[in-house]
């Protein structure tokens, strides 16, 4: 077969190896390093290299120089600020390919994949160092995860063209292998989209998380784990607006985890769990109170509509060590996933969310002709704000000594309608313990003021028809798109919230007396002075002042009349 000019002028890898002076495993661990890419030629896949990549690196004595420079430590092991520079230049791969809010799904799918794998591995070997067995060491119950043979990072490592479909095919025979365990993991990748993935972007991905061991003995789920969430935030930040659907930000909800305190095998509910946040921060809460082992004795539960979405809360979890968590995909509205054996939904010691802010498109009609009893004794939410209909789906899924925490924007503590109802009969019923307005800009994607409202179905005796409310609106630290709480500004509203007692402009506790009288409504300057100085309005001298422009319009206008006559326009 004649070769083509392109092909002509393509190097192979002995003929590399002879520039450079070099080993071919060398050159190939060049490739693993990320720092050169082949293109793989012909029926057999023959490594090929182009003549300008091999110049430039040439000519680059800061790559050269790296060529020798050790990536990891003598144990071939990266620390946490090395694991997330490494995981974040994988995304340096896809960026300007494909949409910025869409390339997460891609990373998160195949670095999961990878440490499944790479943790299969050493789960065989550590099995035949003991038992000399291969069967023995192949069976299933030694393993976290089944990676059948044709599964193995090695197989995609060494493909060399239709990678895209080959990783599909993995992904499928992963799913079956491990379900349910995985169903629904990788349903949402298509890497055989060759627009968004040609073969030489996929084969740089694949060298790129080839460098480095990701099994169990190299990276701990704990380290691992961190990575992820730094991982999810870098997403999340970079998707702009569309990273407020998938992430909240760490510090909101280490607030209403530290109010809520989880206790040892707490069953912990998140209905709009996202990237599974609230659930990590919980358990992290807990380790860090009462150590690991009673951290894993907590119960946690997530529901997730989109599938994206649910994909990562699920592989959150899964790196996290936290294999148990039970995390669901739907609509929590329409079809709540957590039942009892007789179909009335599951009850949770803690509830935590942070649901879509007042989605107008929701399923009204479901909600409205409601099975489970969320409504009952209270009003519909209306069909184009939804923020009430999770506020009423939380409160039924509190057990009788449940504590909850949700974020919500503001209008929620003031609209009126049958929103002003539902917030009218919650007060009554002595829900609500407490309420905190948060500083603005704090989610990625809106600068809508929000508030946590923490509910309490069994408040202590000295809290009964009262609610403590928090101005916290100025304490925090300014960013350039984004402000965050500080460990002070979270400290101070966890302490007020404990102490539940007043503090000049910053928190009041308000009896449901004054609430009352306040037709129930809880905006919150109606209760705390946050020290803002207001202007003082004269209202004698603005009317006279308004007055006055009333006499210059008409003096004006009749000005222009006469203008107008005079042109004969009438």
């Amino acid at each position: 077969m004649k070769k083509t000019s392109n092909e002509k002028a393509l190097l192979s890898i002995s003929e590399v190896s002879s520039i450079f002076g070099i080993d071919q495993d060398t050159l190939r661990n060049w490739e693993k390093k990320g720092l050169i890419t082949p293109l793989r030629v012909g029926p057999r896949g023959d490594r090929k290299y182009r003549p300008e990549d091999i110049e430039r690196i040439a000519n680059d004595k800061s790559i050269m120089k790296s060529f020798d420079a050790p990536l990891t430590d003598d144990a071939g092991k990266m620390n946490l600020t090395q694991l997330k520079q490494f995981l974040w230049r994988s995304a340096d791969i896809l960026r300007g390919k494909i949409d910025s809010s869409d390339y997460k799904k891609y990373i998160f799918g195949l670095l999961f994949y990878k440490r499944i794998s790479d943790s299969w591995d050493e789960e065989y070997k550590k099995v035949l160092e003991e038992y000399h067995d291969e069967e023995v060491a192949r069976a299933d119950h030694n393993h976290r995860f089944q990676v059948p043979k044709d599964c193995r990072w090695e197989v995609i490592q060494n493909q060399a063209e239709g990678i895209g479909h080959k990783l599909n095919e993995i992904f499928d025979k992963l799913t079956n292998a491990n379900s349910p365990k995985l169903d629904k993991i990788f349903d949402d990748l298509d890497f055989a989209n060759k627009d968004k993935f040609p073969n030489e972007t996929i084969q740089r991905l694949i060298n790129h998380f080839s460098q480095h061991n990701f099994g169990d003995n190299y990276i701990s789920s704990d380290l691992l784990g961190d990575a992820y969430e730094y991982l999810i935030e870098q997403f999340a930040a970079d998707a702009g607006k569309k990273g407020g659907e998938f992430y909240t930000p760490r510090e909101v909800e280490r607030v209403i985890i530290n109010i809520l305190k989880p206790h040892e095998k707490d069953h912990i509910y998140d209905m709009a769990v996202g990237s599974g946040g609230f659930l990590l921060e919980a358990y992290h809460h807990l380790k860090n109170e009462a150590g690991e082992k009673k951290a894993r004795s907590l119960y946690l539960y997530g529901q997730e509509i989109n599938i994206g979405t649910y994909a990562i809360a699920k592989i959150n979890m899964f790196l996290h060590g936290l294999d148990s968590a039970d995390i669901q995909r739907g609509d929590t509205l329409a079809d709540p996933k957590f039942l009892n054996p007789d179909g009335s939904l599951k009850t949770f010691d803690i509830c935590v969310a942070n649901p879509p802010y007042s989605i107008s498109e929701w399923e009204y009609e479901i909600f409205k002709h409601d099975k489970y009893g969320r409504v009952a004794g209270y009003e519909m939410p209306p069909a184009k704000k939804a923020d009430y209909a999770f506020v009423l789906h939380m409160v039924k899924s509190m057990n009788e000594n449940g504590r909850a925490g949700i974020v919500l924007p503001h209008g929620v503590l003031f609209r009126g309608g049958a929103e002003g109802r539902i917030r009218e009969q919650l007060i009554k019923n002595d829900l609500i313990e407490a309420l905190i307005a948060l500083p603005s800009k704090l989610f990625y994607g809106t600068g809508i003021p929000a508030a946590i409202v923490i509910f309490n179905k069994n408040k202590p005796k000295n809290r009964k028809n009262k609610i403590i409310i928090l101005d916290a609106e100025q304490d925090y630290e300014e960013g350039k798109n984004q402000n965050r709480l500080r460990i002070k500004d979270i400290e101070k509203m966890v302490s007020a919230f404990e102490g539940y007692r007043g503090i000049e402009k910053y928190a009041r506790v308000v009896d449901i007396k004054e609430l009352e009288e306040n037709e129930f409504n809880l905006n919150v300057r109606r209760y705390v002075e946050n020290g803002e100085d207001e202007e003082v309005v004269d209202v004698k001298t603005v009317w006279s002042e308004v007055k006055e422009i009333e006499k210059d319009r008409e003096a004006i206008d009749k000005k222009v009349e006469g203008y107008l006559k005079e042109l004969g326009i009438k």
